[in-house]
């Protein structure tokens, strides 16, 4: 940090220095004309006029009398100039007022400066930079406990940083390190404001994580915490996720069943995988119960699977190389809600497109009843369908419980 303030004390000289420059130039300039000089300057006058009387009086355009009185003048103004001893004309001076401005203009040039680097600066920033090697691992990859330290230590340097407190914190959990964990979550629910879209989630994983630095008990702290993050947001899958475990263990399969269900409804990849198996076994027990359960739609995955070949006509024109897009779209829509990408020399080959493949996680299998299922092999390599392009088409087809995979022929071309 002290190169900073070097340089910003360097530059704070320079700007006053600017200020008095000027002042300074002009005092020179005018201590410059020495006396001697405006002497003969007047001497040169003098002569010069005198020469011009002599001439008028040459010419006849003077007489005697009128010469020695403009003769008598030009002396007495010449003397009247070489006494004088006053500055010259037009010379500029320091006054004690000028003096006074222009110390206060530049007293004001490092007030203000050091007042906005206070409000708009990032000296703090630049002491973590400084502070902090460029490649701590000098070049090496390091193992997962330096990593750990590292960020722990830089943590330490910016502890307002809900970035790096959730990774710590989730490294934590995965090496079973439950406490610090639950501490990491808590710090960033210190630092994050609570309407910021990640407070709900982080809530639902502060509770999730002092349930398993508890043993997997739901203790008050837990329930404490379970009911503070649904009051924030009621379909939070974490803290949905808690209330299924515990009902569950109490053997009231149908809470289970009712908390997961809500929680698997709003999940995504390995969360909605986890969820949907206890909603497996909360439904199985009911079963065993011998109590009647309606079908689960939400146990049933959304996929289509395809027997995906090249007619004979067109497997003499197509090269190995070339792409084949295989896609599912809605009836009728234009978005693909799963795509998968293969060349001809995949063919023939089976495919099952499900949620894994969607290109949007918002537009999946799961969210249609029926889709369309295409497979064209691109002649420009691009997604686009292009004139030339080879494909086939199944439509309509359900996305649920489909036994036998679809054989779809790439038979036509695009006109």
């Amino acid at each position: 940090m002290i190169e900073l303030w070097i340089g910003i004390a360097g530059l704070t000289l320079l700007a006053v220095a600017f200020v008095f420059l000027p002042f300074v130039r002009a005092k020179r300039v005018a201590e410059s004309v020495s006396a001697e000089d405006r002497g003969q300057q007047n001497i040169e006058i003098f002569r010069e006029r005198l020469s011009e009387l002599e001439r008028e009086k040459a010419a006849g355009n003077l007489d005697e009398t009128d010469f020695i009185t403009l003769k008598t003048e030009l002396e007495r103004n010449l003397l009247s100039d070489v006494e004088s001893s006053g500055p010259a004309s037009g010379s500029v001076q320091l006054t004690k007022q000028a003096l006074v401005t222009v110390t206060l203009l530049a007293m004001l040039i490092p007030a203000s400066g050091i007042g906005l680097y206070s409000v708009f600066g990032r000296s703090a920033d630049l002491e973590i930079a400084l502070h902090q090697p460029k490649d701590p691992f000098n070049g090496q990859k390091p193992t997962l406990e330096q990593a750990i330290a590292q960020l722990e230590k830089e943590l330490q340097l910016n502890p307002d940083n809900p970035e790096g407190w959730f990774l710590l914190s989730t490294t934590y959990m995965n090496q079973g390190r439950y406490a610090e964990g639950a501490e990491g979550f808590k710090r960033i629910l210190d630092i994050l404001p609570v309407d910021a879209p990640q407070y709900a989630s982080v809530n639902g994983q502060y509770a999730q994580a002092l349930f398993f630095a508890a043993d997997s008990k739901i203790t008050g702290d837990v329930r404490a915490q379970i009911e503070k993050t649904l009051a924030i947001e009621p379909l939070e899958i974490t803290a949905l996720g808690l209330l299924g475990i515990e009902a569950y263990e109490k053997q009231d399969f149908e809470a289970a069943l009712e908390h997961w269900l809500l929680a698997l409804r709003n999940a995504e990849g390995p969360t909605a995988d986890s969820l949907r198996s206890g909603v497996r076994k909360a439904r199985d027990e009911l079963i065993a119960q011998g109590k009647n359960v309606p079908d689960i739609p939400e146990l049933d995955i959304a996929s289509v699977a395809l027997n995906v070949d090249l007619s004979p006509e067109l497997k003499a024109k197509a090269t190995p190389e070339q792409a084949v897009f295989v896609f599912a779209r809605e009836v009728g829509g234009k978005m693909p809600l799963a795509a998968v990408k293969l060349s001809v020399s995949d063919l023939p080959t089976q495919v099952v497109l499900d949620d894994t493949m969607a290109m949007n996680p918002q537009a999946t299998l799961s969210s249609v009843a029926q889709v369309e299922v295409s497979a064209r092999i691109s002649l420009s390599g691009q997604p686009q369908a292009q004139k030339g392009d080879f494909y086939g088409i199944i439509s309509p087809v359900e996305v649920r419980g489909a036994k036998i995979p679809l054989m779809l022929v790439i038979d036509k071309v695009v006109e």
